[in-house]
């Protein structure tokens, strides 16, 4: 006898990935994950791989793996996706330092930043 299985987080025409610990700060990924909330899957992944955002090829390699889990772990068709959710968050922030004048200390703060993308199969319109 077997625990109960969990409830899905997400839709059933919905498949989801997370990437954790992106070293950028959430404002600048905001940027980037704006850029594709709503298309289609390929338009979304051309727009990140010419994109001059240093940050573009992890969202793309987010959102490939999203595609993944739709196809293999949902059955989801690739070509009816669209990016439904794209959203940002914090992660830690490392802080660091340097010696200043006079013998202050200029922080620095690194911060860390967390992806989430989940894409939605929708059938096509005639």
């Amino acid at each position: 006898m077997g625990k109960a299985q969990n409830p899905r987080r997400v839709a059933d025409n919905e498949a989801m990935a997370k990437i954790r610990m992106l070293r950028t700060s959430p404002q600048k990924l905001n940027l980037v994950a704006a850029m594709i909330r709503g298309k289609k899957v390929e338009k979304a992944l051309s727009d990140l791989t010419f994109s001059n955002k240093r940050i573009a090829a992890d969202v793309k390699k987010c959102l490939q793996s999203a595609i993944a889990n739709a196809e293999n772990n949902h059955n989801l068709d690739v070509d009816e996706l669209v990016v439904a959710e794209a959203f940002v968050g914090k992660n830690l922030t490392m802080k660091r330092g340097r010696p200043r004048a006079r013998g202050r200390f200029g922080r620095i703060i690194k911060p860390f930043s967390e992806l989430t993308i989940k894409v939605r199969q929708v059938e096509e319109q005639a």
